[in-house]
């Protein structure tokens, strides 16, 4: 087992969560292709879109449902401070995760996240868990409490 794999395994059962960890093949590096992996909704699957605040410099994190994607406008005025691309670098030092497999837990350090509401409408979700072939299936209400996230409107 990777290194990141077990920290999200690890930051689930800190939690008090059963790790339900799925194995995929390499098309669930696509909300689409995760979400024919696991037999779901394309918005049942939680994309981790990172970016860079520039007045921190650290990385924000928008919970996206897989159908949707992040407004750059909204994203800014929910985030408080501008947001610019962030570089493969900075996401691995903060997050510990390679893009592509970037979970929404285990992260290196605290990150600030928010949540698309979007994916309040289910019962069960879908994140990456720490590699582009690994998946862990969650209820959006856990999500929210073991992330911190709060849920708001961003996407387009």
């Amino acid at each position: 087992m990777s290194k990141s794999l077990r920290r999200v395994q690890s930051a689930l059962e800190a939690a008090g969560l059963a790790a339900r960890i799925r194995e995929t093949d390499d098309s669930a590096r696509t909300a689409q292709g995760a979400a024919a992996a696991v037999g779901c909704a394309v918005d049942q699957i939680a994309k981790s879109v990172i970016f860079r605040g520039e007045e921190s410099g650290h990385v924000v994190l928008f919970l996206t449902a897989g159908g949707n994607r992040v407004d750059p406008a909204k994203a800014t005025g929910v985030a408080g401070q501008r947001l610019d691309k962030a570089d493969a670098e900075l996401i691995r030092a903060e997050t510990g995760f390679a893009i592509g497999g970037v979970a929404p837990v285990g992260h290196l350090r605290r990150i600030e996240a928010w949540l698309d509401p979007r994916l309040l409408d289910f019962d069960l979700v879908w994140a990456a868990a720490g590699t582009p072939r690994h998946v862990f299936a969650i209820a959006p209400a856990d999500l929210l409490r073991i992330t911190g996230a709060k849920a708001a409107d961003f996407t387009a």
